[in-house]
């Protein structure tokens, strides 16, 4: 069947295109209210960064994440993530939120502390992987925050697209489907880099440790750009790891993506046995191979699965096959105070859609590098209205703006189907908005975002100005889905959590080490 047929027969059933799975996270760094990285330990009014179930870090102690529940409703999705916001900001005393992916002044590596989660062995393993992270890429590439989107469809969707199947059957089914979309994914993805990328600039303390500056054009402040990038931060400057582009990891099935995976986390890296793993008596990072853990492969798209507890997410995919995926290309909305908008979660579920019932050819090595050799172009330079496009390996190129065109008239029958599904227009809109963004490159957010740039003579200020503002707006408003309440029970409930993990532990961190590493031996 073609995409028509495939969305004609979704649609025979308004549950498939209406429950549809959405969870966020949102990364952001804390800052002083003078715009300088905190130095400070994340807030004790926040719980354990361990346990809590909203409220995390990621690389650094000051660099918060947000983590909602997954959700069949978009005002409900973004009324969670606004409320974690605010019940933050209340735990936070002067400091602010930077509304920006890419970091804002660094002075050196030793100004960023690895995060924090306590003295049991599972906490100080998430410390010594970041140390690890640390010392191979450095630690201002790990402070770039992004949004994640998780994303699935519901049972009935599947049941319209596959009919009635065994247990086994169905589960191999889907995991095809959403392989399908992955690959559709690397494809047509750079739409979302185009649309929604924020970091066309960096400050120069970021440059300084990553790059040259010849390429820029500079403004006052320390602040550099490219006139039409619209995501540096899914650039080479930004969180990638060149050593593992040598890795060769499958998008054509669960199968030959975790033989890919395990053989990953098993190649030894001369670069990294260089660091060493414990010297002195002090661990440098976990291992000395190409990925220490599985986290550490750097993708825009990951098939997921829930695992259960002690479980590795590779295992927990064999065990169940995928369950939903995550978007990892988002940039962080310095629009938002939340960091993203009701209509890139409803494009989002357009385009996902569209990209499962759409055929997708199985991908080789070289046609990933061209669908990638893509994504760089736009980001790079991706408001140049005569950006070409690769449309193929052979060679063929068409302009960037046409191409995109073309996969908008389909969106725009999904948009429709799903505002059949739902009795409103409220995708159709957002579709509307967003294809004068493909027409019109002024409008996406990069563009808007280098304009204030310009006009405030650099990030930094505009990045306070904004900052300043979303902490107003968001302390003075009111919870919308929780309750303070129910925040501050979290939170107690997490430094609990933290201390019986902590008297659990039985073994030393060596042996913790070694027994959980077992399986790569």
């Amino acid at each position: 069947m073609d995409f028509s047929q495939r969305l004609q027969q979704i649609s025979a059933n308004s549950d498939a295109l209406t429950q549809i799975g959405r969870g966020l996270e949102r990364e952001a760094l804390r800052i002083t209210n003078q715009g300088d990285l905190s130095a400070q330990p994340h807030p004790a009014g926040l719980g354990s960064a361990l346990t809590n179930k909203w409220i995390t870090t990621d690389f650094a102690e000051s660099l918060l994440e947000f983590i909602t529940p997954v959700s069949q409703d978009i005002d409900h999705l973004l009324a969670q993530l606004s409320d974690i916001h605010q019940f933050t900001y209340s735990q936070m005393g002067d400091e602010r939120l930077w509304p920006m992916s890419m970091p804002c002044f660094v002075g050196s590596e030793d100004d960023i502390t690895l995060a924090q989660y306590g003295s049991s062995n599972t906490g100080r393993m998430k410390t010594l992987y970041r140390e690890g992270l640390k010392r191979r890429y450095g630690s201002v590439m790990q402070v770039i925050s992004g949004v994640h989107f998780n994303f699935s469809f519901p049972d009935s969707f599947w049941q319209q697209l596959f009919g009635d199947q065994s247990a086994q059957a169905r589960q191999d089914s889907v995991s095809e489907a959403y392989f399908g979309l992955i690959r559709n994914y690397y494809r047509f993805g750079w739409l979302i880099p185009y649309l929604f990328g924020a970091s066309p600039a960096l400050c120069g303390s970021f440059l300084r440790d990553h790059g040259s500056a010849s390429d820029f054009e500079k403004l006052g402040n320390g602040t550099y750009y490219l006139p039409n990038a619209t995501a540096l931060r899914l650039s080479d400057l930004g969180y990638t790891n060149n050593a593992q582009s040598s890795l060769k990891i499958s998008f054509n099935g669960l199968d030959q993506y975790l033989d890919g995976l395990n053989q990953a986390i098993r190649t030894p890296s001369d670069n990294y046995a260089n660091i060493g793993v414990k010297v002195d008596g002090e661990y440098r990072q976990l291992n000395s191979n190409v990925l220490q853990i599985e986290n550490e492969l750097y993708a825009p798209i990951r098939p997921k699965r829930v695992a259960k507890n002690g479980e590795k997410p590779s295992e927990a995919l064999c065990r169940g096959g995928v369950e939903y995926i995550e978007v990892r290309s988002l940039d962080v909305n310095p629009f938002s105070p939340i960091g993203i908008t009701e209509d890139q979660v409803r494009f989002l579920d357009m385009f996902l859609t569209w990209a499962v019932l759409s055929p997708s050819a199985k991908m080789d090595d070289a046609e990933l590098a061209c669908w990638r050799d893509n994504w760089n172009r736009v980001v790079l330079d991706g408001r140049n209205p005569e950006l070409m496009l690769k449309i193929g390996c052979n060679g063929e190129r068409l302009l960037a703006k046409e191409w995109g065109l073309r996969v908008f008239s389909e969106l725009e029958d999904v948009a429709k189907a799903m505002d059949n599904a739902a009795g409103n227009d409220n995708y159709q809109q957002t579709y509307q908005r967003l294809k004068e963004w493909i027409i019109h490159p002024e409008l996406t957010i990069s563009a808007q975002l280098l304009a204030q740039i310009k006009q405030h003579e650099g990030i930094g200020a505009v990045g306070k100005k904004l900052a300043s503002s979303y902490k107003d707006e968001l302390k003075s408003r009111e919870f919308a889905f929780y309750s303070k309440n129910e925040f501050e029970q979290e939170v107690q409930a997490s430094v609990e959590k933290q201390q019986l993990i902590e008297q659990s532990d039985t073994v030393s961190f060596d042996a913790y080490l070694e027994d959980y590493f077992a399986y790569l031996k």
